[in-house]
């Protein structure tokens, strides 16, 4: 008889361990409290080690037929004139802020679904709502008054996970700023750059292309305060507009607000001591949220599902399993999660005179000789990362047949 996963969250990580472990034999089923899948957000990677799990998985194709068309991230002055400009090079060893595949997160989880959809279960507005580990199996009871049993749990959720608090409850640390994501109208002028207009009171405002017809917009701003993403969206809204009243290329962002998806989240990291008890696991940003700062989220959980997968079918026992993948994963997260905060600072300035520093900086390295001397350093001395990462090989462990295709 197969082995069976339940996996909550129908993100990114979760239906990526769904692909990975339906390959091996296993039967998975994936709960969601969302009634759909969700299409809200922006732009996530796709680098370095992700980017063989993606190859391997069969999506790497798929990821780049969805890319936003991204061609670099440029930082813009109040006139709309670059002060300095990253572009996208794909001939690099290391991404840079725009990496080659760059996707939407909700294209990137439509393409994971689409291939997993004949072979998984998914069960959308439906979440866990207790969990029972007898030794031999786990129960999950279910918000709709059902119950199902498996040999393992799996909570990939986002970073303030309602189901990960049944059993490993933590707090999240906070890094002091709030992002408003929002999908708006694309205009004539928009182009195909990352635009990061940086304004006084460490506040910015971003557009961002996408592969839908339309523009991804972001407004941050950093703030003392705390608990501003539990608010309603009335009174969120009523923060956005007063915040950003006095920025110029912030107004259809503003005008187009009551209409607009809008997802509002304060940055956080989680920092979970342990990433699984008994039959349950933690994947991805309910385990190791190294938020937006830190970067490379998805590529790791991506890389998580990965070997997750990979050490759950080569395994005799859960617990062999969930040791060695925490034991594997761990280094490179922390290496991720390393974000002081006088970073997250210098990134977002105070004052006018601060803006004009980092511009000044930004230029010197975006020109030719910085970024070589950088690219250099970083295969010398670059920190274990994503993108240094070297795979485990489990070709040593059985599949089924090729991976099911996503229905047309």
């Amino acid at each position: 008889m197969s082995r069976h996963a339940i996996i909550s969250g129908a993100g990114i990580a979760g239906p990526a361990l769904a692909h990975e472990l339906t390959r091996r034999g296993w039967r998975t089923t994936v709960l969601e409290r969302a009634p759909e899948r969700r299409d809200q957000g922006s732009n996530v990677d796709v680098r370095g080690a992700a980017r063989e799990v993606a190859r391997r998985m069969g999506i790497e194709e798929d990821i780049r037929a969805a890319n936003t068309g991204e061609v670099g991230m440029r930082f813009v002055k109040d006139n709309g004139s670059a002060a300095a400009q990253f572009p996208m090079d794909s001939s690099s060893e290391r991404d840079g802020p725009t990496a080659e595949l760059e996707i939407l997160r909700g294209e990137l989880s439509r393409i994971l679904i689409e291939h997993t959809r004949d072979s998984t279960e998914y069960r959308f507005n439906t979440q866990i709502a207790g969990l029972t580990d007898d030794g031999d199996h786990i129960w999950a009871d279910l918000d709709d008054g059902t119950a199902i049993d498996a040999d393992v749990v799996v909570i990939a959720e986002g970073m303030r996970s309602r189901t990960r608090d049944l059993v490993l409850p933590l707090e999240v640390s906070d890094l002091g700023m709030y992002i408003a994501y929002l999908t708006i109208a694309r205009q004539d002028t928009d182009d195909q750059w990352w635009n990061w207009h940086h304004l006084p009171g460490s506040r910015a405002v971003h557009l961002r292309p996408d592969n839908l017809g339309t523009t991804r917009a972001m407004l941050s701003f950093v703030s003392d305060v705390r608990g501003l993403e539990d608010l309603a969206r009335d009174d969120q809204v009523a923060i956005l507009r007063r915040n950003f009243a006095d920025a110029a290329d912030a107004r259809r962002i503003l005008a187009a607000l009551d209409q607009a998806p809008l997802y509002f989240d304060a940055l956080g990291q989680v920092r979970a001591p342990h990433w699984s008890k008994g039959r349950v696991a933690l994947l991805g940003d309910s385990a190791y949220c190294v938020s937006p700062v830190g970067g490379g989220g998805s590529s790791l959980a991506l890389i998580g599902a990965y070997v997750l997968a990979g050490e759950l079918a080569r395994a005799d026992d859960h617990r062999t399993a969930l040791t060695s993948y925490e034991q594997f994963m761990r280094p490179h997260v922390a290496s991720a999660q390393d974000v002081r905060p006088w970073v997250l600072r210098a990134a977002n300035p105070r004052s006018r005179a601060g803006i004009s520093a980092l511009h000044a900086t930004a230029r010197l390295a975006a020109s030719p000789p910085a970024r070589a001397v950088t690219n250099s350093i970083g295969r010398r001395f670059g920190r274990v990362s994503a993108d240094d990462l070297r795979l485990p090989d489990y070709s040593d462990v059985s599949t089924t047949t090729t991976p099911n295709p996503p229905r047309g």
